[in-house]
């Protein structure tokens, strides 16, 4: 998520002044979908912002908004946090934090403009429509349409199918019958271009804010992209955007496809599932679903960090009593460098073109 933040200054300017460019900033706002659980598998729910630690290359992080399954987000930006809510900075990283020039920052209308541009869900579904799926493409067709329907009202879904090809049947919507349509108007398709359609789908869902997520439905075989899944993977953990992949057991037969799914899945805080059967299908949705009615969604501010190449974020649970929970979140990301772009007052007052 990127802000932009506007640096000018008031009073007197002098004749030499009114030609120095105003700057604009980019900063970057980190959103973590994180998902806490018991050594069986069952969800952990009502935490709060303290019970969570997270750290961005070993830097202690102030959580900025948070908010528990579909419950809007709220701002901590101005409240009081309990007790010790994240561990010291380490001697080398308050070293390391000294020697940046770029401080964290808030965005530019407070507050409240924060939490609302983290509120409700983006839920993209990209289905495989190549010739893998004939068999079975009916019930696919309907697993598809009752995920739909069970999704919260206030979330937003996006429906695209791919082949060679990647087909945005229906953009970001609220409107279910409109998916629904989408959905039931696919039909089988060519070769599988898996990674090329999944790459387009990310790019659309990073100019979104909030949470953000990707549910694919794939056969599991690709034999059309000339993009390679580590470079997709990469875009949706430094976009955070969790990936969700649905596949028959004929990606389960290919060890590849197999392994991919799963580190995919893992490293941007996803799952992946590998169906036997139509009714296996649905239970992999039934289980998406559920997944993301008990996702807690928290955001920071990095803390100034020298590092512009991988970070690597660690979010645990704190106390004694919860240290044996098990927590899923993205594993890390490549921030966007700092862009500065020049705008000169003259070009302000310019008609356009």
């Amino acid at each position: 998520m990127l802000l932009l933040v506007s640096v000018q200054f008031s009073g007197r300017r002098s004749a030499a002044q009114v030609d120095e460019p105003h700057i604009r900033v980019v900063v970057n706002m980190v959103q973590l979908n994180v998902a806490v659980t018991d050594k069986n598998g069952h969800y952990i729910t009502s935490l709060h912002p303290q019970d969570f630690v997270v750290a961005e290359d070993g830097i202690s992080e102030k959580i900025a908004t948070f908010a528990e399954g579909d419950e809007p987000a709220r701002s901590l930006l101005e409240i009081q946090q309990p007790g010790p809510v994240n561990p010291p900075v380490s001697p080398e990283n308050s070293q390391s934090a000294e020697r940046s020039a770029v401080p964290a920052a808030l965005p530019p209308n407070g507050p409240a403009t924060l939490a609302s541009e983290v509120n409700g869900a983006k839920v993209f579904v990209l289905f495989d429509t190549s010739n893998y799926m004939y068999r079975g493409f009916v019930f696919a067709q309907d697993a598809i349409s009752d995920f739909v329907r069970s999704l919260d009202s206030a979330d937003q879904i996006a429906f695209y199918s791919y082949s060679r090809d990647l087909s945005r049947a229906a953009v970001l919507t609220p409107d279910r019958e409109k998916l629904l349509r989408a959905v039931r108007s696919t039909v089988v398709g060519d070769d599988a271009a898996l990674y090329n359609a999944l790459l387009l789908t990310l790019k659309d869902a990073a100019h979104y804010t909030g949470r953000r997520v990707v549910v694919v439905f794939s056969n599991g075989p690709d034999n059309s992209s000339v993009v390679p899944p580590e470079d997709v993977a990469e875009l949706a953990q430094s976009a955070g955007i969790s990936v969700y992949m649905i596949s028959t057991h004929q990606a389960k037969l290919e060890p590849v496809s197999t392994a991919v799914f799963e580190r995919m899945t893992a490293a941007t805080g996803g799952k992946a599932y590998f169906a036997k059967t139509w009714r296996d299908e649905k239970l992999a949705f039934e289980s998406i679903r559920d997944d993301l009615a008990h996702l807690y969604s928290l955001s920071y501010y990095p803390q100034p960090n020298p590092n512009r190449g991988w970070r690597a974020i660690t979010v645990r649970v704190a106390g004694e009593s919860l240290k044996h929970y098990q927590v899923r979140t993205r594993n890390g990301y490549r921030p966007e460098p700092t862009r500065f772009a020049e705008t000169r007052p003259e070009a302000l007052n310019r008609p356009p073109n």
